[in-house]
């Protein structure tokens, strides 16, 4: 862990020798016919090479400097495997005549390590810009492509002195999707999560925000958006979906489709993500929190968020090149797992079996699967976390790489404590060639899914030919293979904020009762060479993009997209946006379709809805609510 100059006032001789007793009773107590357990300083835990933690001791200028430099090096690192997470002790940083100020690149993580988001104060900003792709990086300035970056646990009171007149007006969040905002508190200055300072078209294709006390908000450009659980002063517009849940000043939605607002008042389930803190005595624990039921505003807003304190003493910190041999005696030990930033590679499942195991990634720590493993496996016990862990395809083909309970049939949890999955993304090829029957496999019941992103690249760096359709999409069709995003078996699945993109067949394929899902997104695959390719076997055309089983009584879907851009083949067609069982009990509400300029969706679910296609490129297709009440 690379460590600047930090203070130790809270780290006395006395939890100095406190902290060598744990480790010499931890030594201790370890089974004589096993390895011991890996020692924890619980003050000064060694997080990796990939972690850096600022005190509030460190001079704001080193600070700046330093993440100056490697934002320089993430902007335009989208299939790299650098990992990075940042963390910030409790205190202050920067002033009014010093502000801190610095830029967010990929693969990054920022979080404050106070007990509440109040505990580091921020006087700055912190910011993402669109990446400009074209005239040597004055043109075609988009956040298209701004993904994988987290920022959460903080304060932040935007100050943009020295910056000019356009990018003094807000602090800039311009990012799409596997980016999460969380546990923030930010004032001074408007939140914009479009980057309207450049050169056109500004595209953004976003995003997740949870738990954060907010001001006036810019959607501006971005396409679709969940906000959950927080507080908003104000919110500008909506492109297509823009939808709140349990958000206190969130517009309302009685005109949608004008503007495109779905809000409902409360969430119905809610599990916050974990977060490492610094508790007063000096020592790192994880806070895991507790799940609630129709929940309104911020966690924290009368005191630590309701849950539980994990020690850091109680996990096995990995680190990249660990074996998954020691990551599962440590978890069959009763340990937790805490990933340390970098890519891991996984040819044997790590198994996460008891109850109440918390798995948290830091610096978006990546699974990549090797040999055709399956990555992750949860078994059927109630209130296991997994949370900040990025899981890769492989280039052998994959049965699945999570899969949540019992390939035959999950058993029933406890619906007060269920399973949870918050920042959990998916890749299927980019940084190279990717494999896989299905990405999410959920056959547990009682899970909850907050916020994820499903993707099978439409673009990397894996070398297709790129005169072999377009941008080697004939090649990377045949070479990318991934049947199935997300596969929801179990009974009594939630989730809040599913992104699910690209997919050869089924995006997503609901099969469990009493489903429910606060915004849905979806991208059609680009590539599909020709109809042949994208045809159902029963002769139907196209594979919809968001599909509840035939046998299923009871399902609500609200503030969903599906959007087509058959890049590769435009004159491809798609039967149904959404595919649903003609019951009562199956409800959606505010969804739509829109084509991106390539491609058609001739109805938006089972033969109801206007057709998407070339000569309304840009313009959904709604419905308000199927069936019609």
């Amino acid at each position: 862990m690379t460590t600047p100059t930090r203070s130790r006032t809270r780290t006395r001789l006395a939890a100095v020798v406190t902290g060598a007793a744990l480790i010499a009773g931890a030594l201790a107590a370890a089974p004589a016919a096993a390895a011991p357990p890996r020692a924890v300083d619980p003050f000064d835990p060694d997080l990796g090479p990939n972690v850096t933690v600022y005190s509030p001791d460190t001079p704001v200028d080193q600070i700046e400097a330093e993440l100056d430099a490697l934002a320089d090096q993430q902007r335009n690192a989208e299939m790299s495997t650098v990992r990075k997470a940042i963390l910030f002790e409790p205190g202050q940083y920067g002033t009014a005549e010093n502000p801190l100020q610095f830029d967010v690149g990929y693969y990054t993580e920022v979080a404050g390590l106070g007990a509440s988001p109040t505990d580091v104060d921020v006087n700055g900003s912190i910011e993402v810009y669109n990446r400009c792709l074209a005239d040597g990086g004055t043109g075609n300035c988009i956040a298209l492509v701004n993904f994988w970056r987290t920022i959460s646990n903080l304060s932040l009171q935007v100050n943009s002195l020295g910056d000019d007149g356009c990018r003094g007006s807000a602090n800039f969040w311009a990012v799409s999707q596997a980016v999460s905002m969380r546990r923030l508190d930010i004032s001074g200055a408007n939140l914009s999560l479009m980057d309207y300072c450049t050169a056109g078209p500004q595209y953004a294709s976003g995003g997740f925000i949870a738990d954060s006390r907010l001001p006036f908000v810019i959607s501006g450009s971005q396409q679709q958006w969940l906000t959950r659980n927080s507080e908003v002063a104000g919110w500008s517009n909506g492109v297509w979906n823009q939808v709140f849940a349990g958000v206190v000043g969130a517009p309302d939605d009685a005109a949608f489709p004008n503007p495109p607002y779905t809000t409902f008042d409360e969430t119905p389930l809610t599990r916050e993500k974990p977060y490492l803190y610094i508790d007063d005595e000096g020592r790192y624990n994880v806070r895991v929190p507790e799940a609630q039921t129709d929940t309104r505003g911020v966690s924290w807003a009368d005191g630590m968020t309701p849950g539980r304190s994990i020690p850091i003493t109680d996990f096995f910190i990995a680190k990249p090149g660990d074996s998954v041999k020691d990551i599962n005696n440590a978890l069959a030990r009763g340990q937790h797992l805490l990933l340390t930033p970098g890519v891991y590679d996984i040819a044997q499942t790590i198994d996460v079996k008891r109850a109440d195991t918390v798995v948290l990634g830091l610096g978006h720590a990546t699974l990549t699967a090797v040999g055709g493993a399956v990555p992750l496996e949860v078994k059927d016990a109630a209130g296991i976390v997994i949370a900040g862990v990025t899981i890769d395809a492989g280039t052998e083909l994959s049965p699945v790489l999570l899969r949540v309970g019992k390939a035959n049939g999950g058993k029933k949890l406890d619906p007060a404590n269920p399973i949870t999955l918050s920042d959990v993304y998916f890749r299927v090829g980019g940084p190279h060639i990717g494999k896989t029957t299905t990405a999410l496999e959920v056959n547990a019941d009682d899970v909850l899914i907050d916020h994820t992103w499903v993707w099978r690249g439409d673009h990397g760096v894996e070398g297709f030919d790129p005169t072999d359709g377009v941008n080697g999409d004939n090649e990377r069709w045949a070479t990318n293979t991934g049947t199935n995003g997300v596969i929801v078996n179990g009974d009594d699945v939630t989730a809040t904020g599913l992104f699910v993109e690209h997919f050869q067949k089924y995006n997503t394929l609901w099969k469990g009762e009493n489903g429910r899902v606060i915004l849905y997104q979806n991208e059609l695959p680009y590539d599909p060479p020709t109809q042949a390719d994208w045809t159902q076997p029963d002769g139907t055309l196209g594979y919809p993009g968001y599909v509840v089983d035939a046998n299923v009584k009871t399902h609500s879907l609200a503030g969903a997209g599906v959007y087509v851009f058959n890049q590769n083949n435009p004159s491809i067609i798609t039967e149904k946006g959404f595919s649903v069982p003609e019951t009562p009990g199956v409800k959606l509400h505010h969804i739509m379709t829109v084509n991106l300029s390539a491609g058609t969706i001739q109805h938006v679910v089972n033969g109801v809805g206007g057709q998407a296609d070339n000569t309304n490129t840009g313009t959904p297709q709604y419905i308000v609510d199927y069936p019609t009440p």
